[in-house]
């Protein structure tokens, strides 16, 4: 028998739905991919011990590093303490500094596991810098944390950076620094300000050429310590520019969570590697998708990937920094967390609306991989929320 429940419609009423969707299948083997695909995860929170959940959340962190086991098993890379692990939203520089070591140490325990790490200034007050050498101080604190513990460092954008720097010219000045004293060659990362409303005008630039060009000579000037960009504009023609124009050898991996499968696939000239949110989310169909495409199957490629969009679309809607919450609200459904409950109590920046349509676009992108169990989650968060 189809598998039925009540949901919430945006006029109030409620409509029953049956879910479709089928689960996809999992690699007998780790699969390999043509292109490079980093998973930004998110952290599992601990609601047994969150007596503090706003100043001092706790992690649960056997679950945590299990989702990342999750994430290899399925060919994924894993970008790690970023934004979707909340930085700057629920996890602060001490919490990153324990994943990020703890996840270091996991990774060794995994044959060819990927893991690279964000490294920021999230633990200066951006009204506390006064110089750029305030923000290069950071920064060195964060990359040597990483570079200590034997990871390689994503350059996170900085808030601080971003409200102190006066012109492209204090961008320069400050990644020069940094990347000329790095031991390895780094990510960086272009943050719109749909994601945090803090880094308006970064590289100098509301505008997207004259930013663009900035970004363009800081990789020009720093070329052998750059391995690639992130560029997360959700603006597909913005990142084709970036790709079009940067220098052979650099990576140009996409974080554009609304156009990511024609990114990824390409126009026949060129194409974009990943660092994506999503990739968390729907990694079994995002693995599957990348599969084929590796094995120019790009038919499947397409129909696997090709569905998860409108569903990305959804839990990126503005605003946007809160896509958190469907992030999570996924891996509770399909089981891997116990709980719906985030650092900071993040689960509350999207309502019962919201949170309707991700089951039901999850289910017809056949991301839900327990359907019984996420029927039953579902409608116990109903119930939770005051649904009937």
């Amino acid at each position: 028998m189809p598998i039925s429940l009540s949901l919430p419609r945006a006029d109030g009423g409620l409509e029953a739905y049956s879910l479709l969707g089928m689960p996809t299948e999992r690699p007998a083997a780790v699969p390999h991919f043509n292109r490079i695909a980093y998973a930004a995860a998110h952290v599992v929170s601990d609601p047994r011990r969150d007596t503090r959940p706003w100043e001092a959340p706790a992690v649960d962190w056997e679950r945590t590093m299990a989702f990342r086991h999750h994430l290899w098993s399925l060919g994924f890379r894993i970008a790690e303490a970023m934004d979707t692990a909340q930085r700057g939203m629920g996890l602060d520089w001490a919490g990153a500094q324990e994943l990020i070591r703890r996840s270091l140490a996991e990774a060794k325990t995994v044959p060819g596991a990927g893991l690279a790490c964000g490294a920021g200034t999230d633990h200066l007050n951006p009204a506390d810098a006064r110089s750029l050498d305030d923000v290069v101080k950071a920064y060195e604190e964060q990359v040597g944390f990483v570079e200590k513990h034997g990871g390689r460092a994503i350059m996170m954008a900085s808030r601080a950076l971003a409200r102190i720097a006066q012109s492209p010219d204090d961008y320069r000045k400050v990644y020069g620094r940094i990347l000329g004293q790095a031991k390895d060659k780094v990510v960086l990362h272009w943050l719109g300000d749909m994601f945090d409303p803090q880094l308006r005008g970064y590289w100098g630039s509301e505008s997207f050429e004259p930013a663009l060009d900035a970004v363009l000579s800081i990789i020009a000037e720093n070329r052998d310590k750059v391995e690639g960009i992130k560029i997360s504009l959700l603006d597909n023609a913005c990142e084709v520019a970036l790709r079009d124009r940067l220098p052979e050898g650099v990576l140009c991996f996409t974080g554009d969570d609304f156009n990511y499968a024609e990114l990824i696939e390409g126009d026949g000239r060129k194409y974009s590697h990943a660092l994506l949110g999503i990739f968390d989310a729907v990694a079994p169909q995002a693995s599957k998708a990348l599969a084929s495409l590796a094995a120019g199957d790009v038919a499947t490629f397409r129909a696997v990937i090709e569905p998860t969009v409108p569903l990305s679309r959804k839990i990126f809607e503005a605003p946007t920094q809160y896509y958190k919450a469907g992030v999570v609200f996924l891996a509770w459904l399909n089981g891997h967390q116990d709980h719906f409950t985030m650092p900071a109590g993040m689960q509350s920046a999207r309502g019962v609306v919201h949170y309707a349509d991700v089951f039901r676009l999850a289910d017809r992108a056949n991301v839900l991989d327990r359907p019984e169990l996420a029927a039953a989650r579902m409608k116990s968060l109903m119930t939770v929320l005051g649904v009937a």
